[in-house]
């Protein structure tokens, strides 16, 4: 394991034309532990004192933001097709079971983070949580750093979103209420499906859908609006029209203020594991998925819009959205059917 030298080392996928930046933290700094609990069985925790906490997203990225803050590296989720296992690497560890498995702690990063906003140089800007690993996996129930996070960016009105599948963000509601009366806050939630077979398959870590759902409704209620990231949409596995109804459908009646498709991509490092997951588990889909990213990490853009177009449509059949928010339609109780074994979807050329 490499804790020492670790030029360019960061939370967001490098961009290997800017300078590496200096080692994040040393190896005199870290502390490894593993916790005797059914929860956390096979689970080992590395805790370091991180050097810094506010990352500065490549600018070739496409995420919509410039700076995050991520309190953990690996995640004990362990979705299959996560784009953040290549980050492991960096660090010697193994982008597989390594990544759901040997989870990095910055257990100074409350701490860090505030005397980061008090710096006269920081000027206020936006910061992104969950972006790379969830910062509510199991894991911060046993840590809890985000309600010190949560607190710096109230204290100095910072504005922030997170994303997540953790259910554990219902915990700190009331420091969410806080900071939204002071600064801007989102909060999105990521659920690409609710097929429960899909969802113990590839998802094996995190709360099931519904329970997810239940976290949109209970922030709606408390009124913190909550959006839905549909992510990932899985080619072939979670894109068949009556998936994508059902989906979008939940979605509406646990209150989401909007609806947002990914469909899955695979970067280096998630796409070896990924691919290694299909060709154990549906091996009859290898070449498909070998065709449809043959060009790259990315399903091509016919797809994607294809995929977009699917679900802005069920987005507006059941009140999702701007157009919508005024005066969101009733959805009814009784779900529409959804095919037991949907089938693949064909590809077809728009």
């Amino acid at each position: 394991m490499r804790w020492e030298n670790l030029t360019g080392l960061r939370d967001e996928p490098v961009d290997h034309g800017r300078a590496g930046d200096a080692a994040l933290f040393g190896a005199d700094a870290v502390v490894s532990r593993t916790v005797d609990t059914p929860e956390f069985a096979g689970v080992t925790f590395h805790e370091i004192r991180a050097r810094s906490i506010v990352n500065r997203v490549p600018g070739a990225s496409r995420m919509p933001f410039e700076w995050t803050v991520n309190p953990y590296r690996g995640c004990t989720h362990a979705c299959v097709y996560c784009f953040a296992r290549n980050t492991h690497s960096y660090l010697d560890l193994d982008t597989g079971l390594g990544f759901d498995s040997q989870i990095v702690v910055k257990v100074n990063a409350p701490e860090l983070l505030r005397r980061h906003l008090a710096s006269r140089s920081w000027r206020g800007e936006h910061i992104a949580m969950g972006t790379n690993v969830d910062c509510y996996q199991r894991a911060e129930g046993r840590y809890r750093l985000m309600p010190g996070i949560l607190e710096a960016l109230r204290d100095y009105a910072n504005p922030f979103s997170i994303l997540t599948k953790g259910t554990l963000i219902l915990r700190d509601l009331p420091l969410l209420r806080q900071a939204a009366e002071v600064t801007d806050v989102g909060i999105s939630v990521s659920v690409g499906f609710v097929d429960q077979e899909l969802w113990r398959t590839v998802e094996p870590g995190t709360p099931a859908p519904e329970r997810r759902l239940d976290v949109v409704r209970a922030l709606t209620d408390a009124g913190i609006g909550c959006g839905v990231l549909m992510a990932p949409v899985i080619p072939f596995l979670g894109d068949h029209p009556d998936q994508l109804r059902a989906t979008v459908r939940a979605i509406a009646r646990a209150g989401a203020t909007s609806v947002t498709p990914l469909v899955l991509h695979l970067r280096p490092g998630a796409r070896e594991w990924f691919m290694g997951w299909l060709a154990r588990q549906h091996p009859y889909l290898v070449r498909r998925y070998e065709r449809l990213y043959a060009e790259g990490s990315y399903a091509p853009k016919w797809y994607q819009r294809r995929v977009t177009r699917q679900v802005h449509e069920l987005a507006e059949e059941f009140g999702i959205g701007p157009s919508q928010a005024a005066a969101r339609r009733r959805v009814p109780e009784q779900a529409a059917p959804v095919g037991a074994e949907p089938g693949p979807t064909q590809l077809s050329l728009l």
